[in-house]
């Protein structure tokens, strides 16, 4: 104790922070406090505490009139200008919402359920959805005023689509012969062509368009989604993610990250071959009863554990998937058994093509997942990034356009004959577009002022074409939608207000829209 500290008897404490268990009680108990100035100003900073049970006996240290008793974290909250509230508020983790129990939404949702299609390396707008006559008429002359590039060997020299566009449907959507299967449900679809995001490489445009920042660190729109809603099936994961299972595309586990979320939110993978869960199943079959006795065991030890270390997140939530596997065992198996779809469903979604078939497995996977009550489901295409045609798009966008467009015409198709269209969301987007100059003679180079994407469902209005990019397909111009725009639009007709699914990191409150940033609203226009 320094020289200048008053000597106090031995029953008035100094009192630490504590940051352990114990917290939470002690920040609750009374105490009269003396503030003791010398105290104040010496080397060691702290608060003298006296114990209410005792403060009669002890007004005489310093003061004989009585002090007023309020609790530790009141004192936090009236000293020190109110940061040690501010401190106490990131130690705990305001509202740590940490499993997935459904949730209300803030106010009646059109939709349950979210199908993301994500649809890595950029496809190419004016190939697909959006075409440009004078692309055709202007062919190998200068676009004036030039592009943004982002890649070496392009040339500002107008490329033509090489590909045939027909209408279609009541809406009289233009759409290339590349996606035959899409053409036939676009009455059923609402069309965003003036989409624009804020960077033109491949990870930092997924993390936009994933999560409304280009930087890593933020959760996914999904992870946001279970946070904010839990899920219906607590046999299932709240988010489930349905990958190629010969690898990952760009970006891998990242574009179903927790972030800062607790990781309960994360997205679970589930294989198409094998188990569909890794390691969900013992080795070896063990005697019956012997399982659930050893996870009653776990159960017992856990929560001794969790008791021993409050506040940890990734220890709740490494329990909480220990305890969702256990229950998986036989909801996940059942879900992904394809033995009772029909021939025609299967034939419908392509299981039959060499080419179509594993993207079409896993859009039948997504369905039957939604159907058992799960949150939001992610489908990725083949690994790396197959929309990404920086040559040769004549030859090579056919590949990815053959495997992904039965299987996503198939789902929407196949959701509304049960009746399960109305009630979900599909989305299928890339991170961003293609240029309509030239790179390398015969491919186009990334483009992050115009892009399009689709919706299905939800609640989204039925054959919309929405927005316009100018007369060479290189920036959105009329109705331009940002990715906060659409997340907010999103989350609006799943129930939730965007500004208020709310979550504290760094000193804010974080947002799945960024909102007090970006400003963003949902884009009413697009909804039924």
């Amino acid at each position: 104790m320094a020289k200048n500290e008053p000597n106090l008897r031995r029953s008035a404490v100094v009192a630490e922070l504590p940051y352990n268990q114990r917290l939470q009680e002690k920040l609750a108990q009374p105490y009269n406090v003396v503030i003791c100035a010398p105290f104040a100003q010496s080397a060691s900073v702290g608060f003298w505490l006296q114990s209410q049970a005792s403060a009669s006996q002890q007004t005489d240290i310093l003061d004989p009139t009585p002090v007023d008793v309020f609790s530790r974290r009141q004192l936090l909250e009236r000293t020190t200008l109110g940061f040690g509230s501010l401190v106490l508020a990131d130690l705990l983790r305001a509202n740590p919402v940490n499993d997935i129990a459904a949730r209300p939404p803030h106010f009646p949702a059109k939709a349950k359920a979210i199908i993301q299609l994500v649809q890595n390396g950029g496809p190419s707008q004016m190939d697909l959805f959006d075409p440009k006559p004078l692309l055709q008429k202007l062919s190998g002359k200068p676009l004036p005023g030039g592009v943004e590039i982002h890649q070496p060997n392009n040339v500002n020299t107008l490329l033509p689509t090489p590909f045939t566009f027909q209408k279609y449907g009541q809406s009289g959507m233009d759409i290339s012969e590349m996606l035959p299967h899409t053409a036939k449900i676009v009455d059923d679809l609402t069309f965003i062509r003036s989409m624009h995001t804020e960077h033109n490489n491949h990870l930092e445009a997924l993390n936009m368009l994933l999560t409304c920042k280009i930087f890593p660190g933020r959760p996914v729109m999904g992870a946001w989604v279970s946070y904010a809603l839990g899920t219906e099936n607590q046999n299932l994961p709240a988010y489930v993610v349905l990958r190629d299972p010969t690898g990952y595309t760009i970006g891998g586990k990242q574009l179903w990250a927790n972030g800062y979320l607790p990781a309960t939110f994360a997205g679970v993978e589930f294989s198409m071959k094998g188990a569909p869960v890794h390691h969900l199943n013992p080795p070896e079959k063990l005697p019956d009863g012997a399982q659930r006795s050893t996870l009653d065991l776990l159960a017992k030890l856990n929560e001794a554990h969790a008791r021993q270390h409050p506040g940890e997140h990734e220890l709740d939530a490494r329990i909480r998937n220990f305890e969702l596997a256990a229950r998986m065992q036989l909801a996940a198996g059942e879900v992904l058994d394809t033995t009772n779809e029909s021939a025609a469903t299967k034939k419908l979604y392509g299981l039959d093509d060499p080419k179509a078939g594993a993207y079409g497995l896993r859009c039948l996977m997504a369905r039957r997942l939604v159907e058992k009550g799960v949150r939001f489901v992610q489908v990725t295409t083949s690994p790396g990034q197959p929309w990404d045609h920086h040559n040769s798009i004549s030859k090579d966008l056919h590949n990815i356009a053959g495997e992904v467009d039965q299987g996503s015409a198939a789902l929407i198709t196949d959701l509304k004959s049960r009746g399960l269209l109305d009630s979900t969301i599909v989305m299928w987007a890339g991170e961003f577009g293609r240029l309509p100059t030239t790179q390398n003679g015969d491919g186009r180079d990334h483009n992050r002022n115009a892009f399009t994407l689709w919706f299905a469902g939800g609640g989204f209005k039925k054959g919309l074409i929405y927005g316009e990019t100018d007369e060479f397909g290189y920036k959105a111009v009329v109705n331009r939608v940002s990715v906060p725009a659409m997340i907010a639009t999103v989350l609006r007709q799943l129930g939730l207000d965007h500004a208020k699914v709310q979550y504290p990191n760094g000193g804010r409150l974080e947002t799945p829209s960024d909102v007090s940033i970006t400003g963003a609203k949902p884009v009413l226009d697009l909804l039924a």
